[in-house]
């Protein structure tokens, strides 16, 4: 049984005849299923603890990364549920790093005629986290977004960017990575199991989904003067090649900031949560490439 989990207000709520191509490929396929809309925010996540505590199911998302943030931090029960995503937000960042397509039939087709895959995600105090965790300008940039009346989508990241990139400040914090604890005064801090944010910006370009490690990424005491080449090596996918960016692979990280910061993670911005963050491996089962 297909149990979709369905946020019609996905990528500004211009999803309706998106969705009826989903539901109209998985009434073609003969197989059974059952939709679920979500009508406000959190609700993914109390649906896909309900149909995971209520038996087998093939969980699937039809949303964004925030929809599937929610349903991932719902799941009761990983042995009792695969998990499938068909991409219908406005940047998608997870879907392209799992190779799932952007076409609906296409994304449906990968579901119906693939076994899932284990996944890695990222497990925090109380959070899961699956595409990218980070603080720093990286939330500036979302809180920019967020009080944007006019601009959407990729666009609008691209423009918070830039004006959070010349209002830019460093954040004092401790990290402690591989048994090594350093001081950054960093830009952003940020640890990524998918490889990009803001709708393709590749911030973490070496990621992988399925190796069973973090990339951990700290863009550390930049200076204004590097802004402009920085932002370009950026949007090329070449940030790691920087000076100043520190690149570790691991399997925990700790970050200690000097004052408290907000964390994104996948999108969510979360006030007072412990920036701690574990991969988790062999547990979640995922429709993808």
């Amino acid at each position: 049984m297909y149990d979709l989990i369905v946020n019609p207000l996905s990528g500004g709520g211009k999803r309706q005849k998106f969705i009826a191509r989903v539901l109209r490929r998985f009434e073609e396929s003969g197989r059974a299923f059952r939709v679920f809309e979500t009508e406000k925010r959190g609700q993914a996540s109390l649906l896909a603890r309900e149909l995971t505590e209520e038996g087998q199911s093939d969980l699937i998302v039809v949303g964004g990364d925030g929809t599937l943030h929610e349903a991932l931090n719902g799941i009761a029960d990983f042995s009792r549920c695969s998990l499938g995503l068909v991409p219908a937000g406005t940047g998608n960042d997870f879907a392209a790093s799992a190779g799932i397509p952007a076409e609906p039939e296409a994304a449906v087709d990968l579901i119906l005629h693939s076994e899932p895959k284990f996944t890695d995600f990222m497990q925090m105090e109380g959070v899961r986290g699956i595409n990218v965790i980070g603080t720093g300008i990286d939330v500036e940039i979302l809180k920019r977004c967020r009080a944007s009346k006019v601009l959407r989508g990729k666009f609008q990241y691209i423009i918070s960017l830039i004006i959070s990139l010349f209002k830019y400040k460093n954040y004092e914090m401790r990290t402690v990575c591989n048994g090594r604890e350093e001081h950054c005064s960093a830009l952003i801090a940020c640890i990524g199991n998918g490889r990009r944010i803001g709708g393709g910006i590749p911030m973490c370009p070496e990621a992988s989904l399925d190796d069973g490690m973090l990339d951990f990424v700290v863009c550390n005491d930049v200076k204004r003067g590097h802004i402009p080449a920085a932002f370009l090596k950026l949007m090329k996918g070449r940030i790691l090649e920087e000076d100043f960016t520190r690149f570790v692979r691991c399997e925990k990280v700790e970050v200690f900031p000097e004052k408290a910061l907000t964390v994104q993670v996948d999108g969510e911005l979360y006030d007072g949560l412990p920036f701690r963050v574990e991969v988790v491996k062999g547990k979640l089962k995922m429709y993808r490439k």
